[in-house]
């Protein structure tokens, strides 16, 4: 009992740290690629400390594990490249919500990659999730973002989403690596991908900045992912899963307080669509109508 109370509240503290991400973000409007290559920098350095702590850098890794989390971390670095730059587009509230299409990328692909079965369930989740997708594209921007920005920012929380399927696809195939020695690896393909990107020649010279670079890596990036990865060893999947819906819940929250986000209804009615869909999906709810007709099915 004592093990899972400390797992909830490790998964707890990871999305309300996550759920705020999208403020820190946009608050401090530093340049995108530098804020992901100091991410990834600092990350790495957080994440080596603790996998060094918990023994896991003497397991190490074959050539095809390593290419395998390498490319995991091509996939995790567009994530969030995607998915920070549709906050000032579409909003944090809307992105965060668009971004929980992450379930039905993740039964697409096993269903395209692994032959994985679809069922009539999953697949009125699915469609309920698409008519929130269309319901929120449809919607006029808000926070003064134009119809073309909006949208694009839609499309790109949605590219987001995919990109974060494929990592969690890879991590899938990657079940007997130490979780943090994966993001460890990930992060370290981040820095390779952005250093020729990031402004490398003129570095910060205020400690300002370097405080949002250090929270990004530290916080956002190495407690996170510890956090995170921890308490998915603790918890039944069922639970993780469960609190895994206060992140967009406070990013939500957040956009709202901080930035005054107010969602039209059309808005609040396609992402409330896909939010209660990803959660369905995510806990194996039955929609009545269609389990009578299956129940009836089963009986013929």
């Amino acid at each position: 009992m004592q093990t899972k109370l400390r797992g909830a509240l490790e998964m707890s503290a990871a999305m309300v740290i996550s759920g705020t991400i999208g403020w820190f973000v946009v608050r401090f409007n530093q340049p995108l690629v530098d804020v992901l290559f100091w991410r990834c920098v600092f990350g790495a350095a957080t994440l080596f400390v603790a996998c060094a702590a918990l023994g896991v850098l003497r397991r190490g890794f074959t050539p095809r594990t390593f290419a395998l989390a390498a490319f995991g971390g091509v996939a995790l670095v567009v994530n969030w490249l995607l998915i920070f730059a549709s906050f000032s587009r579409a909003s944090i509230s809307i992105a965060t919500a668009v971004y929980n299409t992450q379930p039905f990328m993740l039964v697409a692909l096993g269903a395209l990659l692994f032959s994985e079965r679809l069922t009539a369930m999953k697949v009125a989740w699915l469609c309920i999730a698409f008519a929130g997708v269309v319901l929120v594209a449809q919607a006029k921007g808000g926070g003064g973002a134009d119809g073309s920005a909006y949208l694009t920012g839609v499309l790109m929380a949605l590219g987001a989403a995919f990109c974060y399927a494929v990592a969690a696809i890879v991590a899938k195939k990657l079940g007997d690596m130490a979780p943090h020695l994966i993001a460890l690896i990930q992060v370290c393909v981040g820095i390779v991908m952005l250093a020729p990107f990031a402004h490398l020649r003129a570095l910060p010279t205020d400690a300002g900045t370097w405080g949002v670079h250090l929270t990004m890596g530290v916080i956002y990036t190495g407690l996170v992912f510890i956090l995170l990865y921890g308490a998915i060893q603790k918890l039944p999947t069922t639970v993780a899963g469960a609190l895994s819906f206060i992140y967009p819940l406070v990013a939500i929250g957040v956009d709202f307080v901080a930035f005054g986000q107010r969602l039209t209804t059309a808005q609040l009615v396609g992402a409330a669509a896909i939010l209660i869909a990803a959660a369905g999906m995510t806990f194996g709810w039955r929609l009545p109508g269609l389990s009578r007709r299956a129940a009836a099915a089963r009986s013929h």
